[in-house]
């Protein structure tokens, strides 16, 4: 084949010069090399699973709007009201009447959780360590708390090992106790 050659010459016998092309380096077998590695780190990692709280709500009598009505001894219930500024307030027994409270507490292990650990131990005293007669813990958030402090609770009812707690919608008697207490 015959060669063209465009410049450098201008006819007086001068040595023509072929142009110098940058040196280019072909980066196709990094590309690929780049992609098998992200293939393989993205299935050899373990990637963080979602944690999640087994909850057992009350059940509902079919024949019922209502929830079933459990009957249980007031030395063996706990309520506690979860307000607003990350305050709890607690009592043991009925609202109208309580065993014991209501009083305010926070949250943390000199807080509630020594509430539960020493009503857990009050309770043991009493009907023994029989599991089945153990303490109940009834959860029972505002309006105005937040979402964080129920999972504290609920946090506090798994390290305390309460084996019987549950979340319940809040009476207009307890309403009135946070009120008095400036919680609500």
């Amino acid at each position: 084949m015959a060669e063209l050659n465009t410049g450098g010459g201008d006819g007086k016998g001068k040595k023509v010069r072929s142009k110098k092309q940058d040196a280019g380096v072909d980066l196709t077998a990094m590309v690929d090399l780049a992609f098998l590695l992200i293939t393989f780190f993205m299935l050899t990692t373990s990637l963080s699973k979602p944690q999640s709280m087994n909850l057992a709500m009350p059940d509902k009598d079919p024949d019922k709007k209502d929830p079933v009505e459990l009957t249980v001894p007031d030395d063996r219930s706990l309520t506690i009201l979860i307000g607003k500024d990350n305050k709890i307030l607690w009592f043991k027994g009925q609202p109208l009447s309580p065993l014991e409270g209501p009083t305010v507490a926070g949250f943390g292990k000199d807080g509630i959780r020594k509430v539960i650990l020493d009503q857990i131990e009050k309770v043991k005293g009493i009907y023994g360590a029989d599991p089945k007669k153990g303490l109940i813990v009834v959860i029972k958030p505002t309006k105005d708390s937040n979402y964080k402090n129920l999972v504290d609770i609920l946090d506090e009812m798994a390290i305390t090992s309460v084996p019987t707690y549950a979340i319940v919608d809040i009476t207009p008697d307890e309403l009135k106790m946070l009120d008095k207490e400036g919680m609500n």
